[in-house]
């Protein structure tokens, strides 16, 4: 019965992942079960591992075992410029087209009415705050999916900057509207980030 109960549990917190249900998760679980030594034990210790080093980066909100990231820290990238994004995700599918040298910013989600979702509950005014303590900042690219909830965010955004000295600029070209940044492929993301124009 204990073991029935381990994975009922297993199940629950795996049915949790996207794209992942009560019977995809069961798959996993027998899955990993077969193959316990080789995959399930070292899976369950680099999780474990990764939860205790990888935090929140207080800067840009990219995940890392640093504090400020990796990116952050990275004296090479240029800062004058920020690009602003919904969530990591889409810094990695940023960072996959190797067109971007610039810093992030990180919203942790999109403004929403239908959910409930207001300014006060994603990093906007942090990024207000970079803004006003970072001269070195010229531009800040906005690049959100193209749906109603990204425009709206966009929109919102750059009523927030207008007095500021700096340029607003949004991605273009290749970007269906509709569409999500993390499953667009690195050539329509790269031409998008390279063919930018003001917000």
């Amino acid at each position: 019965m204990q073991k029935s109960l381990e994975i009922e549990t297993l199940t629950k917190l795996l049915s949790r992942f996207p794209g992942l249900g009560p019977r995809s998760a069961r798959r996993m679980i027998l899955f990993m079960l077969e193959q316990k030594e080789e995959l399930m034990l070292p899976l369950s210790s680099a999780i474990e591992r990764a939860a205790e080093a990888i935090s929140s980066c207080t800067t840009c909100g990219n995940f890392d075992t640093q504090n400020p990231c990796t990116l952050c820290q990275d004296t090479r990238r240029d800062r004058s410029k920020i690009c602003v994004v919904e969530t990591v995700s889409d810094i990695w599918a940023i960072e996959r087209t190797g067109s971007f040298k610039g810093l992030y910013h990180v919203l942790g989600g999109l403004l929403s009415a239908l959910d409930g979702i207001r300014p006060t509950d994603l990093a906007i005014h942090q990024l207000i705050e970079r803004m006003d303590n970072d001269d070195a900042c010229k531009e800040v690219i906005l690049a959100l999916s193209a749906t109603v909830d990204g425009q709206s965010t966009a929109h919102y955004i750059h009523s927030l900057l207008k007095n500021k000295n700096v340029d607003v600029t949004k991605l273009a070209h290749g970007v269906p509207v509709g569409g999500e940044l993390d499953y667009l492929d690195e050539g329509t993301l790269s031409l998008a980030l390279k063919s930018r124009n003001k917000a």
